[in-house]
This record gives C-alpha cells, structure tokens and sequence, in this order.
C-alpha cells in the first residue's frame, strides 16, 4: 500500500481474489475508498475497512466496456430503455456503456443530446457515455454536440434500423473535416448503402424473401468498400474513426493496411461474429438477423487472429433488442435487425478463455484496456490501480448454466444464443466502488448510479491534416475573394 494512504479507512476490501490487468493475473488484495481503487497489493498490506468480500477462487476483471449499444429510448420503449438496458449490461458484468444515436428523435442536435443526458441521467444503473449523430444535416452541430458532451459521434454509411440517411461521400469528407479538430473518434457502421439497396430491391423483386437473402443483400464487398474509403477519408484529414462491427476476413486487409500507413483507425469485432455462422441460419430464421449478416464459418478464424494479432481491437456487442414478435416474422426484411447482447457477451467470452481460445489477460485486454485506452478513459477505466474508479466485474470461471432468454434483464427476451450452455459468469458487479449486481442478482436503488464519462475523457491532441482544402478553408477564401473584387 503507497504510504500516502497509511491510515485511510477502506469503505470496501475485496479479498484474495485473482485480480487479472491486460498482462497479468495475480491473486490479491484490493481497497476501495469513495468509489476508487485506494490500494492494491497483499492482505496484510490493506487498510482498515467498513466492509470486506471475500473473493478466494473468483476473478476480479476490470468491468467491461461496451462502446457500441442501442437502448432505442426516446423513442422505441417497448424495445428497451435505459432502465432495462443498463440493468442487463450490471448483470453481465459491463461497466460502462456507449450508446448510438440512431432513437427518436436522433441525437443530433444540443437539444436531443441534454434530453437523452437527463434520462440516461436518471436511469442508469452503469456508467456511460453518448453519441452525436454525425449526418448531411447534423455537420453544423457538430461543436454543440461536442459542448454538450458526446463521447464521439456515429455515422452510419449504410442503412440499419430507423434508416437515418446515410451521407454521402462529399458530405462524409466535410464531416471528418469538421470533427478532425475536436480530436473526438468517429464510429462507423462501415457497408455501402447504394450495393445494399440496389441488391435487396432486385432480390424483394425477384420474390426471395429468406433469412439466407439477407446475407445476400449485404455481401462482405459492402464492407471491404466501406472500410477502404472511410480509411481513405480518415487518412486525409486527420479524423480519428473506428469501425464497427467488423464480420468478414475481407474487410481486414484494408483495416490492416490502413493501420500500416499511420492511419488512427481501430476496429471491433463482437461474439455473434466470433460463435455464429450461416450453419445457424436454417434453425435460428430471422432471430440472427442483424446488420451486417452473421457470415460463413469461415470467417471466424480470421476474425480471431484479427483480435491475437491487434488488428482487431476491441469486442462490443451491437446490443440491439426488438421484441419476439418483431423478430419472428415469416419475410425477413420486415424482420427487425438485430438482438441482445450486453448481458451475454461476457459468459460468451468466459467460456472462450476456459477453452482455451484466449487468455483471461486477452479477455480484459479486449474488454476494457483497450477501449479505454483507445477513447481516452484510461487509467480511470479499464484497470485496477491506484486512483482508478472502482469498476469491477468479479467472475467465477468454474460455473457452468445455460443462457436463456427469459432470464435476460433487457426488454428484449429474444437472442441467437438462447438455451446455449457457458463456463463462467460475472456473479458481483461494482461501478465506481458501489455493487449494482452482487449474488447474481440486480440491487435495488442502483437507477441513477450511472454517470456520463464525456466529463473524464481525455483524448489525445488531434493531428488535422489537409486543414487548408477543408469545406470551412475553401468557402471562407471565396468569400474573402469576393469581398475583395
């Protein structure tokens, strides 16, 4: 313990736990005062304390952090709210949540942004953080949104649910040259919407109508196109910009490539991509439905070493419920696309590292590490140190259930991994020093626990290049032509 604590009282000591970084695993000690970590280190190193836990034989993770959900409020309650969603993302061990901006209405402007603040606000039980909506008609808001506190913004390049129009090229540029200043990274739902539309138009024509012709319509080219443009743009300017749910081996060369030159560019991959195949279409019908498709099985291994080799950087989970009934119907573009997520994605993961396909250190290093350290919350998440927030997931790799829908916490009791047995399972779950799940079970009085994180992110200083072609520059040196003659 650093003598700078001798003394100080613990509320909090978690005991004998095997407390695991992104580079070791370590059984320990761990104190917790005013909702940070105080000390690390041995029993007998601990402070005196209000309270103890005793964690012999369970895991104590960084909680993760999920940079990409959808809690569809305002705007679609019935298919889940902050209340819901956040309670599934405490009981499966996640920590911090960042959530889209694709509700009703859109958070695109400083109003939409202080009114999802104030709800989210109220009903978090996690922390989080929010995305502006980067669009043809929210450019303008851009530095409202960034007062207001986004985390980062969303740009959708390709049509998913609410189907917000997606930019076009020359409006994608301007938007990457606007946000390239505030150093704020850009997330990207990378498939190229005209190849989609034209596809599911001509396939809707010819009468297909099957879950398989969704993946049809959204072959891996809509992807690797994406990818190789958004870097392009990234390139150009400066925009920092991550992609978003990455499903195909293809789209990893212009990933990997892109990384080569420089460019500030990470991607993130999640479980259905990693687990699922279209060996699952026949028996799962539209419930797999998602955007972009789950792909052929051979996708999953490149997918994997992606994430080995750093190529890939970070698991989320897309979270995005809709009802049984949205996802069940017999036309599979009336299906609404995706599913849940947040409270699986981590026995997922678990039972990937007792198989023996990650290490526990992999796992937190996907999790939490690197998303905190890539949007800029690291060392306040996504470690266990000294004066880091308390936010701890505590597994026990040993125990073995079966996921099933209707256990979820979210509103959303329809999943592709329904009835699938696991081996490991967060059992208590803190954020910022306070348990919201513990035994398993969601504590009462947690709604409203959740901050906001924009107020602790700290991104590195932006690198703008080309600052003298951008729309602002040539526009302003037309009007200063002009006043001139």
């Amino acid at each position: 313990m650093t003598t700078e604590h001798a003394g100080a009282t613990a509320d909090l000591i978690i005991r004998n736990g095997t407390i695991v970084s992104a580079d070791a695993a370590k059984v320990g000690c761990i104190a917790i005062k005013d909702g940070r970590v105080l000390a690390v280190g041995a029993d007998e190193a601990m402070p005196m304390a209000r309270e103890s836990l005793d964690a012999s034989g369970l895991h104590v993770l960084p909680g993760a952090i999920d940079v990409h959900v959808h809690f569809r409020e305002p705007g679609w309650p019935h298919k889940e709210d902050w209340a819901t969603g956040t309670a599934a993302a405490a009981c499966g061990g996640v920590t911090t949540v960042f959530e889209m901006p694709n509700t009703d209405p859109p958070t695109g402007t400083a109003a939409a942004l202080a009114a999802k603040h104030e709800t989210a606000a109220k009903k978090a039980c996690v922390d989080f953080g929010l995305y502006g909506l980067l669009a043809e008609d929210t450019i303008e808001h851009v530095p409202e949104l960034v007062e207001g506190g986004v985390v980062g913004f969303k740009l959708f390049m390709g049509n998913t649910f609410a189907r917000l129009p997606s930019p076009s090229t020359g409006a994608m540029l301007e938007a990457f040259e606007v946000v390239a200043p505030t150093g704020k990274r850009i997330s990207l739902h990378a498939e190229t919407n005209s190849i989609m539309e034209r596809r599911q138009e001509r396939l809707t024509r010819a009468g297909r109508h099957d879950p398989m012709d969704h993946l049809a319509s959204r072959p891996a080219v809509v992807a690797i196109e994406a990818v190789s443009r958004a870097a392009i743009l990234s390139e150009w300017t400066g925009a920092r910009i991550q992609i978003l749910h990455i499903s195909s081996a293809e789209e990893l060369r212009p990933l990997r490539e892109a990384k080569a030159r420089g460019v500030d560019i990470t991607g993130e991959t999640c479980p259905h991509y990693l687990l699922l195949s279209t060996d699952d279409y026949h028996r799962m019908g539209g419930i797999i439905r998602v955007n972009p498709p789950v792909r052929e099985a051979r996708n999953r291994e490149p997918l994997w070493s992606a994430l080995a080799d750093g190529i890939i950087d970070m698991i989320s989970t897309d979270h995005a419920p809709h009802t049984p009934e949205e996802k069940t119907r017999n036309d599979i573009w009336t299906v609404d696309a995706g599913f849940p997520g947040v409270e699986t994605q981590m026995p997922l993961m678990l039972t990937e590292v007792n198989n023996g396909r990650m290490s526990i250190c992999d796992y937190v290093r996907w999790s939490s590490y690197n998303p905190a350290r890539l949007w800029g919350l690291y060392p306040r998440k996504g470690t266990i140190a000294l004066g880091s927030d308390a936010d701890l997931a505590i597994v026990d790799l040993g125990r073995e259930f079966n996921l099933e829908d209707a256990s979820l916490h979210s509103r959303s009791k329809i999943s592709p991994f329904n009835g699938r047995r696991v081996r490991g399972m967060p059992v208590h779950t803190l954020v910022r020093g306070r348990f919201v799940m513990k035994d398993r079970k969601l504590l009462d009085g947690v709604q409203g626990w959740g901050h906001s994180v924009h107020a602790i992110q700290h991104m590195p200083a932006p690198h703008v290049r080309n600052a003298d072609s951008t729309m602002q520059a040539i526009t302003r040196k037309s009007a200063a032509g002009l006043a001139r003659s």
